[in-house]
């Protein structure tokens, strides 16, 4: 890969965040004013490494602002399926047939609008040298295993565990291969990663912030509004 070349993002929204509890999907709750979406696009699309932003909704969303630029970069749309995975290889197969299957493509979140520039280079830097790989963060915690009950009957080593973010960066057409073998298994895909180890592949972690959040519940986005303008 070219130090200098620009990778297309594809960003699966179409979800409808039930563990929020709203009737409106998460991605479009508001966010410093705008919708949650789009300050996470318009991370995105503010950073060079970025050429473009493959935005994958669900059939019937009427709340899209219907946008085809951001920061002078194309937004592209395509329809989405009933999994992340469906959504993720959906708008894979939509993006600009100039994008060639050796190339590498970024998958990020909707709900994460607080990743960091710098993160996203270090992953092209050092993820491009191989297969691709993903951000993430070691496990610091303590690990409690629960019984049904939901008592603490056992510690979990952490050792070597990590926790997975996005972007998660792979070539299209492995990461293609990968997801539509998963989806013909019967396998539930809860990201990119897993699906190219399901495939024989070993993804790079490239650690990033833990600022880099998921919005999840309303307390995360009240912690992302908190977040957004100090991760720059």
């Amino acid at each position: 890969m070219r130090t200098d070349e620009a990778l297309w993002c594809v960003v699966p929204a179409a979800g409808h965040g039930r563990r929020f509890g709203s009737e409106v999907p998460k991605q479009y709750m508001p966010l410093a004013g705008q919708p949650l979406i789009l300050r996470t696009l318009e991370r995105l699309a503010a950073h060079p490494r970025i050429a473009g932003l493959m935005v994958v909704l669900a059939e019937g969303d009427t709340a899209w602002a219907g946008i085809d630029t951001m920061d002078g970069k194309p937004v592209l749309t395509t329809l989405g399926g009933a999994e992340r995975a469906d959504s993720v290889l959906a708008g894979l197969r939509a993006l600009p047939g100039d994008v060639s299957a050796d190339a590498f493509v970024l998958v990020h979140d909707a709900a994460r609008p607080c990743v960091r520039a710098a993160d996203i280079e270090h992953l092209v830097v050092r993820a491009s040298v191989g297969e691709g790989g993903l951000l993430g963060a070691p496990l610091r915690d303590t690990l409690k295993h629960a019984d049904a009950g939901g008592h603490s009957c056992g510690t979990e080593p952490r050792d070597g565990r990590w926790r997975a973010f996005t972007p998660q960066m792979f070539r299209r057409g492995a990461l293609s291969d990968a997801l539509t073998q998963a989806l013909a298994d019967g396998v539930a895909i809860t990201d990119e990663a897993m699906a190219m180890e399901r495939a024989g592949m070993t993804p790079l972690l490239v650690e990033g912030s833990e600022d880099n959040i998921k919005v999840t519940t309303r307390a995360d986005l009240a912690l992302a509004e908190f977040l957004l303008p100090r991760t720059r």
